[in-house]
């Protein structure tokens, strides 16, 4: 993919740039907002970028893809790829708005390398964002094109048909689409973008699971309102804004549905672990599972704060009494009921059935414990499928 002599050149620049990759993307944010307002208002989440969190993913995935380019350079990391694409679909990300990054992002580097930045550097680094962006571009149209939408144009206008306050913290809504019209396939596992209006005039976006099955015609998602201090950040605007404003009867604008953590058509033994709000992208999995009378063992594992904490512990319960063979188990670090475990989520005393296929979402510190437990267990990586509500920053670790 990448030319001999660029190989070259990013391979013995990699530890330079790797070192100086965060200043980049710091300095690239700053001259990219300044130029473009538009898109720290209405496409950038700002809290994300309050809290650095996009800088790290943009840095982690820009050094996970150059290194892949000089030691595999005949495959594509498009588990990686795949996922940012879906990401960019959800927004309404464009195939113009690449050359203004690489704009800003190679003046940034310019600034930050300086004279290190030599002709044959800049090329060599001009192609690894070229081959980055064009293989994106690629995924994304491919995906626009499967959900029969304009590049970029994935909105649509969907009313609030009920609302339903899960925990203190977690409401789901129920949503059926304003124009009448037949709601969108998705597969189990799946998000949608949703974009609100706030007071100051942004039209800030977040991307929530569907909980929902697939063929319901109505769909659901359960939002958890996000608090500063305990998440290392600001306050979620839009989930603040949701709990205090969407009503019954309320219009929002939701994106056709994406995302590549999806169920597996197969027989295969499923575990599925989530934590907290994670166990949404899971009920909609573990019901299309109930639907469907999947017959090999299903594993569902989840862990909370408390009982009082994990929303839709009923539906947790109640869809897995659907399926024939499966069992469920929850921990919880509070107020844990008999039967429940206590603590962290532990792997030890569960079994895992060969050929199991295991679907994880939460926290990135919950995910990696439970990767390495599976893989300890004999899970082959391979077979391991996360979700990152976020940015990405386990890119470049699995």
């Amino acid at each position: 993919m990448l030319s001999e002599k660029s190989t070259a050149t990013v391979r013995a620049t990699l530890p330079a740039v790797g070192a100086a990759i965060g200043e980049i993307t710091e300095l690239f944010y700053t001259k990219l907002f300044a130029a473009h307002p538009e898109l720290i208002r209405d496409l950038f989440n700002r809290g994300n970028q309050n809290a650095g969190l996009q800088k790290q993913a943009l840095a982690g995935s820009i050094a996970a893809f150059a290194v892949h380019l000089v030691e595999h350079p005949d495959t594509r990391p498009d588990v990686m790829l795949g996922r940012i694409a879906h990401k960019h679909a959800s927004l309404g990300v464009t195939r113009e708005q690449y050359a203004v990054v690489h704009e800003h992002l190679f003046a940034a580097i310019a600034e930050i390398l300086g004279e290190a930045v030599t002709p044959e550097v800049a090329e060599a680094w001009d192609e690894v964002y070229w081959l980055m962006a064009g293989a994106l571009v690629a995924i994304e149209e491919r995906l626009y094109a499967e959900r029969q939408v304009t590049a970029g144009d994935v909105w649509r206008e969907w009313t609030v048909t009920g609302r339903t306050e899960e925990t203190a913290d977690c409401v789901t809504f129920r949503l059926a689409p304003a124009d009448g019209a037949p709601a969108p396939a998705f597969k189990p596992g799946q998000y949608v973008s949703v974009q609100v209006e706030l007071p100051d005039g942004a039209r800030q976006i977040r991307q929530y699971s569907l909980s929902s099955p697939p063929g319901s015609p109505v769909r659901a998602i359960t939002v958890k309102r996000v608090h500063g201090p305990a998440a290392a950040g600001p306050d979620g605007e839009v989930s603040h804004h949701l709990h205090a404003r969407a009503r019954t009867g309320d219009t929002l604008r939701v994106s056709a549905p994406y995302g590549d953590l999806v169920l597996r058509d197969s027989a295969a033994p499923v575990l599925l672990a989530s934590a907290g709000i994670g166990c949404t992208p899971m009920l909609s999995m573990l019901e299309h599972l109930a639907d469907t009378g999947h017959g090999a063992p299903v594993t569902v594992l989840h862990a909370d704060r408390s009982p009082a904490d994990h929303p839709l512990r009923a539906d947790h319960r109640a869809l897995t009494h659907k399926l024939a063979e499966a069992s469920a188990r929850f921990w919880y670090e509070e107020a844990a009921e008999p039967g429940d475990g206590e603590g962290l989520m532990d792997l030890s005393a569960v079994p895992v059935a060969p050929g199991t296929h295991a679907y994880l979402c939460g926290p990135l510190p919950f995910m990696r414990a439970v990767r390495e437990q599976l893989i300890a267990k004999g899970v082959p990586a391979r077979d391991i499928h996360y979700e990152v509500f976020g940015p990405d920053l386990w890119l470049a670790s699995v």
